[in-house]
């Protein structure tokens, strides 16, 4: 599926290719959750980094959060003009880029369940559904995003 997105000024417009279109998995981890700043968890997409085409770059930068004392080699990609958070690209996972999915214009396929990730982490204020399609993890869900898409046989080939 090609995803299309943009930063909340227009600053910045991308398109890539996913085949993991589903914004199923909610973090709650202090990164996401102060660097996206968006009810206390950020939900991130997956997709081919080789397919990432920037169409319109006027401000982009890079973030490198410091976690445990530790520079993360991971890079949080977003707009230096109005501060949207866009993608995530971590050089330990070259083929992949992970797209937030409130940066994404497209319209998005609403998922099954919803995985709630990083639990430990969350911020006292935030409600988290339970109940019925509703699965909790206190730090890393037991599958990954194409594994979670492929058993739903939700995997675009």
């Amino acid at each position: 599926m090609k995803l299309s997105g943009s930063c909340r000024c227009g600053a910045v417009k991308f398109e890539m290719e996913s085949r993991t279109p589903y914004p199923y998995m909610r973090c709650y981890c202090t990164v996401c959750r102060k660097t996206a700043g968006s009810a206390g968890y950020a939900i991130n997409l997956m997709a081919a980094a080789d397919s990432l085409v920037i169409v319109e770059d006027g401000a982009t930068a890079v973030y490198n959060a410091t976690i445990n004392g530790q520079t993360s080699p991971a890079e949080r990609h977003f707009c230096a003009r109005c501060g949207s958070h866009l993608w995530l690209r971590d050089p330990r996972w070259p083929d992949l880029i992970h797209p937030h999915a409130g940066a994404i214009d497209s319209p998005l396929p609403t998922p099954p369940e919803t995985v709630h990730i990083m639990l430990e982490f969350k911020a006292d204020w935030v409600e988290v559904p339970e109940g019925p399609g509703h699965v909790h993890f206190q730090r890393y869900p037991d599958k990954s995003i194409e594994d979670w898409h492929k058993s739903w046989e939700l995997y675009e080939t």
